[in-house]
């Protein structure tokens, strides 16, 4: 295993005294390099005692050193975990219960799929087949059904959401904007890292459950609790990244809107593609079987997902540029037939400068194919949070286009639907955020979207179009 590298080991604890330092006995015993973060929940038991001392012990120790944090009064594990994002140091983060009901020593099976480029958050399951004590029909029952409830919302396919084992790269745990006091923490960090789109796997692990005369502190109200949270987090906005990336995160989730577009696109792409801020990948991925395809991008969270997500398939290069101050080098020579360009030129401060490069890196009847937030006239709060700089007009568009050289295949405005909602959100509501649950009815207007192929409305919300290189 390599040894690159460090472990945050986050343990919340309340009321655990006759067994914490056995599990932080057990934590150090683990031959990796550690920090290990304890936060003392307010314990009235003499915990908080016994934390102290320990905390005091390990200061000499360099492969384990140990962060005590104390909260005043009672909040939780929720509110303990999130007390120690804060304080976290290390390349991957791990969530450790004080009580022994999960063996430390499985650390290094945990961490393996993070370590060699697989995964970006782990999940240790209780039910892939580790051993386990018999306890309680109904509890794993109410566990199964708040997998499937999670599931449900999240479109993963885990076996354990409820497990206490949530390993992560620190950067993305860092990236969750978490609010859950108590054990809703568990489905809370579940939703967020499924909208991240990141890599989740699951692991097997053991499992030593605690009967109630033992310790154990989860009853019927947290299952309650967590069935609530579920639903709050499918309904409600996501807050864990900037507003300006929203957008592309939430298109995942209209993926046969995205057919569609992609549909309208795709006669007019050829096989070598330059792809312009490629996001998460969204579009990437209908270019798979192109002969190159060089995505680009500048944000680095962006940039990571792409890499992991196409790093097998070895037509499509990820390449960081940024569009507003363009580094091109080794892009004129690789004789690209099709510049992309989706959603990204209204977030150009000189939008004009950049048709130009556009237009330098494409060779006589080469296609430049665009995709622009129409109508100047829905311009309002909802554009200016994530960071459109303006909205085009069909005339205007297409003036632009011809002045860099561009002969005009198509400009066309589709979704007159979306028009209104964005009028509603942005101008009447001046909203900053786009609802997600809106976003995820997109797909209720195909009907309409594939008879507006046969029309050529005056109005919608999105232009699309096709510039050939004279």
């Amino acid at each position: 295993m390599r040894s690159d590298f460090t472990l945050s080991v986050i343990i919340p604890v309340f009321n655990e005294r006759l067994t914490i330092r056995t599990l932080i006995d057990r934590v150090r015993a683990v031959p990796i390099r550690k920090e290990i973060i304890v936060v003392d929940d307010a314990s009235s038991d003499g915990t908080t005692d016994i934390v102290r001392a320990i905390a005091a012990e390990g200061d000499g120790d360099p492969m384990n050193r140990i962060r005590a944090l104390y909260h005043a009064e009672n909040a939780g594990k929720g509110a303990a975990i999130r007390t120690a994002i804060g304080a976290v140091g290390g390349d991957i983060a791990l969530i450790q219960d004080a009580d022994l009901e999960y063996d430390p020593a499985e650390y290094p099976s945990l961490i393996e799929p993070i370590l060699s480029g697989h995964a970006d958050v782990v999940f240790g399951s209780r039910f892939l087949g580790g051993p386990h004590r018999v306890l309680f029909f109904r509890h794993s029952m109410g566990n199964k059904l708040l997998t499937f409830l999670s599931n449900l919302f999240t479109d993963l396919n885990l076996t354990d959401m409820e497990t206490c084992y949530k390993v992560f790269r620190t950067d993305v745990l860092k990236r969750l904007c978490l609010v859950s006091n108590r054990f809703g923490i568990e489905p809370e960090i579940t939703a967020k890292v499924a909208r991240l789109g990141v890599r989740i796997y699951e692991m097997p692990v053991s499992y030593h459950g605690r009967e109630y005369w033992e310790g154990k502190k989860i009853n019927w109200k947290d299952g309650v609790a967590a069935i609530w949270t579920i639903l709050r987090c499918a309904l409600t906005d996501d807050r864990e990244t900037p507003p300006a990336s929203a957008p592309g995160r939430r298109m995942r989730h209209a993926q046969r809107y995205n057919e569609w577009v992609w549909g309208r696109l795709a006669p007019y792409i050829g096989d070598r593609v330059l792809e312009v801020e490629c996001g998460t990948g969204t579009f990437t991925r209908y270019l798979r079987n192109h002969a190159l395809v060089v995505a680009t991008e500048h944000d680095p969270h962006h940039l990571e997902a792409v890499r992991a997500r196409f790093g097998l398939h070895q037509n499509i290069r990820v390449q960081e540029v940024d569009w507003d101050r363009p580094n091109l080098d080794g892009l004129h020579s690789e004789r690209f037939d099709t510049v992309l360009c989706l959603n990204v030129l209204e977030h150009l401060e000189h939008d004009d400068d950049a048709l130009a490069t556009f237009a330098s890196l494409l060779p006589p009847g080469a296609r430049l194919v665009l995709k622009v937030p129409a109508m100047p006239q829905l311009y309002g709060e909802l554009d200016r949070a994530v960071g459109h700089l303006r909205r085009y007009d069909r005339d205007e568009l297409r003036a632009k286009l011809l002045r860099q050289g561009f002969a005009v295949e198509m400009v066309r405005y589709v979704n007159l639907p979306g028009l209104f909602g964005w009028y509603l959100n942005s101008r009447l509501l001046q909203r900053t955020a786009i609802p997600g649950m809106q976003t995820r009815l997109a797909s209720l207007f195909l009907p309409w979207l594939r008879l507006e192929q046969h029309l050529d409305p005056r109005w919608g919300m999105t232009l699309l179009a096709v510039g050939r290189r004279q």
